[in-house]
């Protein structure tokens, strides 16, 4: 058997050349952003960790709690602020024209000073209470505070300015300049005596005046007043993530702050500041990261980028964590002093490194939360939430200790990684690939077709499978002379399919039309395999056949002794004998988009081996189209499709077994010869 050269159905190479170019200018461009932010939050970890050393030395376990739990509350805060600053780089970065970034910019930084101001004033009126709640000794680093939120929020929108036109230098200059202003001015209140109120105050100057050097040369590039409305759900999902990420980030010290005594809360500050370090470093690949993915129409090209981001995130967060780990005690009792290392009964190092592995895997969740979030709305930021609001009600349960604590947070990470990783397993997501519309005509429909004619279709190719066995000899002349017009012969099929495919067809949308459809050669690129079993192995990146044919081709040439080689060809040889059934079944959304075999996917694969050129018109294609099949998990795996498959799963469990089936034919249909 001679099997043809598959690459006559593949995109041609000056797509394809296109295609690696874009990826590489991507990842070019992210990678070089990364570096300049890699190399600033180098400097402004270093100056962090030397100002966090100075503070605590210079104010004690107890008085460094009160001021990192103040610090704290800002940080909480910052979900306001990095929201603003999400949006606005995405919303930039996805504009086409300078007017249209400048326009953007504008609205949401007034919008940004509305939220600033009222968010201060509520912090100023409930001073009081909150320092009740921290044990605070005074309220008026409290207010203090309520006036560096006000200035903090709209910092936000002009850092996401320049991260949206990829001025990744003038933002890393910004960062810098931030910490360095903030330790100086935190010495110089040191050295006059000033206490927390004075390490506020400095940090208070420090967003001041990063807000005064965080413009850009574009903002007056252009006087042209354009009316913008950004978008509601960007600025919903963008608030609800970083709101999530706050909770994760800083409720930890609040509720330790609240339970335990105030020299041990300030040992856990001290832990939980330097294990911190890893994820600021993780933050500035994401940041790079973001607004490339964001711009790009390219799903590939954006995966790359995806790819390279996880692995510099992973590497950074690994080298990290088993750097503190093995660290000496000896070191830290030099750099933070005994009077911190004396306070907790578990090992210093011991408590740094749990707490520095907790957040390395939180860093590796957020990469896949920030990149599903640059390339659409979707709720994988409500499941972050949920675990956010998990986090305190674990430490409220189980706080006997900090690693007791720690342990907690690193349990529920390693279950929010688990959940927002699905749709980005290997097996699942690359049939997430979209297909480039702008090249495609779309197909013809010939007429259209109803249910119980797919469904003949459909049986008549599997009925040959074991789960038929029982079956086949009572039934054969339905199935393979099937009569769509006798409605008890639609209903036996059905019930027969079910008994194999019933997971599969209750995926599909109810409105779900079907079509005879014809097919042209320049239509088979876009056509994908079932994404599941055998066909992920081939799949490097996407299931579309055409991508896939070499790897298969391959395989099935060098005698494989695999079942799939086998199968391939054996379907292989009865195509060339014509003893395979000659319909072939697909789902889409509408004629140009891509379209997923649910029937057929030997057949058609065998046939692109055999001959490239002819497979358009080897088969008679039938396709369902729904504007909803995205919702199906065959033709997009998400969380939210996979939860509703498992849901008719576990629902549907029994019903397709044989006794059902069984049953069903003969009570239904007075089938005494199943008894």
């Amino acid at each position: 058997m001679t099997l043809a050269d598959p690459t006559l159905t593949t995109p041609s190479a000056d797509i394809i050349a296109s295609d690696e170019t874009t990826r590489t200018a991507l990842r070019t461009r992210m990678l070089q952003g990364s570096a300049l932010l890699l190399g600033s939050t180098g400097l402004v970890s270093a100056t962090n960790l030397l100002y966090n050393i100075a503070i605590a030395r210079g104010l004690g376990p107890e008085g460094f709690g009160h001021a990192t739990a103040i610090y704290t509350v800002l940080m909480l805060l910052s979900a306001v602020t990095l929201a603003f600053q999400l949006v606005c780089s995405k919303l930039v970065a996805k504009s086409p024209d300078l007017s249209g970034k400048i326009a953007i910019y504008r609205e949401l930084l007034r919008r940004s000073w509305q939220v600033g101001l009222f968010i201060g004033a509520v912090i100023m009126l409930g001073s009081s209470v909150i320092a009740q709640y921290l044990h605070l000794p005074e309220s008026h680093d409290i207010i203090l505070l309520g006036f560096g939120t006000a200035i903090y929020v709209p910092l936000g929108v002009r850092r996401g300015m320049l991260q949206g036109i990829y001025d990744f230098r003038r933002l890393a200059l910004n960062f810098v300049l931030e910490a360095l202003i903030k330790i100086v001015g935190a010495l110089i209140m040191l050295h006059y005596g000033l206490g927390v109120t004075g390490v506020i105050g400095a940090v208070v100057i420090s967003i001041a005046l990063a807000y005064a050097t965080s413009g850009s040369k574009l903002e007056q590039a252009s006087k042209v007043r354009i009316q913008v409305k950004a978008s509601f759900r960007e600025g919903m999902q963008a608030t609800v993530f970083f709101f999530g990420q706050v909770i994760i980030s800083n409720l930890d010290i609040l509720l330790v702050k609240h339970y335990f005594p105030p020299r041990v809360a300030g040992l856990y500050a001290v832990v939980a500041l330097v294990g911190r370090v890893v994820y600021m470093f993780s933050w500035s690949v994401i940041s790079s990261m973001f607004p490339v993915s964001a711009a790009t129409s390219h799903q590939r090209a954006s995966r790359t980028v995806l790819q390279s981001a996880l692995w510099l995130v992973t590497g950074m967060t690994s080298l990290f964590t088993m750097a503190v780990w093995l660290a000496p005690t000896s070191l830290w009792r030099t750099v933070l002093g005994a009077t911190f290392l004396d306070v907790g009964s578990a090992p210093f190092s011991s408590l740094l490194g749990s707490y520095s592995a907790m957040t390395s895997v939180y860093a590796v969740a957020v990469v896949l939360l920030t990149y599903e979030m640059s390339r659409r709305i979707a709720n994988a930021t409500w499941i972050q939430l949920a675990f956010s609001g998990l986090l305190p009600l674990g430490i409220m349960i189980f706080h006997n200790t900090l690693q007791q604590v720690i342990m907690v947070q690193l349990v529920l990470m390693f279950g929010l990684l688990l959940a927002v990783s699905v749709p980005f397993w290997p097996v699942i997501s690359s049939s997430q690939e979209q297909f480039e519309p702008s090249r495609l005509a779309g197909f013809a429909k010939i007429r259209s077709a109803s249910e119980a004619e797919i469904i003949a279709e459909f049986l008549k190719a599997e009925f040959y499978q074991p789960e038929f066995d029982t079956y086949r000899e009572r039934f054969a002349s339905i199935v393979s002379d099937p009569d769509v017009t006798n409605e008890r012969d639609n209903a036996i099929r059905k019930t027969l399919l079910f008994r194999r495919r019933g997971r599969l067809w209750r995926e599909l949308p109810n409105d779900t039309q079907w079509w005879q459809i014809e097919l042209q050669s320049s239509d088979v690129p876009r056509i994908r395999a079932f994404p599941r079993k055998q066909w992920r192995k081939f799949a490097e990146g996407d299931f579309y056949l055409t991508r896939m044919i070499e790897r298969i081709k391959t395989t099935v040439e060098c005698e494989d002794k695999s079942p799939f080689s086998a199968k391939m060809r054996s379907v292989a040889a009865d195509l060339q004998e014509h003893r395979v059934p000659n319909s072939v079944l697909l789902i889409g959304v509408d004629e140009t988009g891509p379209l997923t075999i649910i029937e057929g996917n030997h057949r058609m694969a065998a046939a692109m081996l055999l001959s490239p050129d002819a497979v358009s018109q080897q088969f008679r294609f039938y396709c369902g189209l729904s504007p909803r099949m995205t919702r199906c998990c065959w033709y997009r795996t998400d969380f939210r499709t996979l939860t509703h498959y498992a849901g008719n799963m576990i629902r549907y469990i029994f019903h397709d077994r044989d006794y059902y089936v069984r049953w069903i034919l003969r009570n239904e249909f007075g089938d005494a010869s199943l008894d």
